[in-house]
């Protein structure tokens, strides 16, 4: 009987110690880059698509106007990365050297990975163009003004999830809270400025 009372107890003990052991934040760096740059990409060209439309049903304009949002979030995505990691960079390069010359570095910290700057504006760059091609993908082929507004909607919704989904998984947190958090921040995105560009547009200023 006691022998079968130890097996019993040592089975989930190490269930536990294994699934719970894991470090979910060493997936922090890339997974910001990746996951937000995407979502970044996704909510702000939408939301300039959404805007656009509010006030002209062309879909000239909202295509143009998505592709420019496009091109300008990627580049200021790239430039903000770069700059913010070379920062890090300089920190940490810095810090290497005094505890060199003080003579108290250590091997795990002389075999640290340092931050790559470039990787982290192409990786932020590319999400960012990945999640904006969605609303253009989505109204690029549908004349009708409200069916494409829709569709846009529609399109950016399921994405949102996905992105939220993504983040939780990866970063082991609650997938409804991650899910509903990126969804309503989208939507609040869209609303906003679409009822604004409304306003203004409305009032012919």
């Amino acid at each position: 009987m006691s022998a079968q009372s130890d097996f019993a107890i040592r089975i989930p003990e190490n269930n536990v110690s294994v699934e719970e052991g894991f470090d979910y934040s060493q997936r922090g760096q890339w997974l910001r880059a990746a996951v937000l740059g995407a979502n970044d990409g996704l909510v702000s060209v939408a939301s300039l698509m959404m805007g656009v439309g509010a006030v002209k049903h062309d879909v000239k304009a909202m295509i143009l106007t998505g592709f420019a949002g496009l091109v300008a979030g990627a580049c200021s995505m790239a430039i903000g990365e770069y700059v913010s990691v070379s920062s890090q960079l300089d920190i940490e390069v810095s810090q290497v050297k005094r505890e060199k010359r003080m003579g108290v570095s250590s091997e795990e910290t002389e075999n640290e990975e340092l931050p790559n700057p470039m990787q982290a504006a192409t990786a932020s760059a590319l999400a960012f163009m990945f999640g904006a091609i969605v609303p253009l993908l989505a109204a690029s082929f549908i004349v009708d003004h409200k069916v494409r507004l829709g569709v846009v909607v529609a399109a950016v919704t399921v994405a949102l999830v996905v992105f939220g989904w993504i983040g939780a998984f990866l970063g082991g947190t609650p997938v409804v809270k991650s899910c509903l958090r990126v969804l309503v921040g989208g939507w609040l995105a869209m609303a906003i400025t679409f009822g604004l560009t409304k306003l203004i547009g409305s009032s012919g200023l």
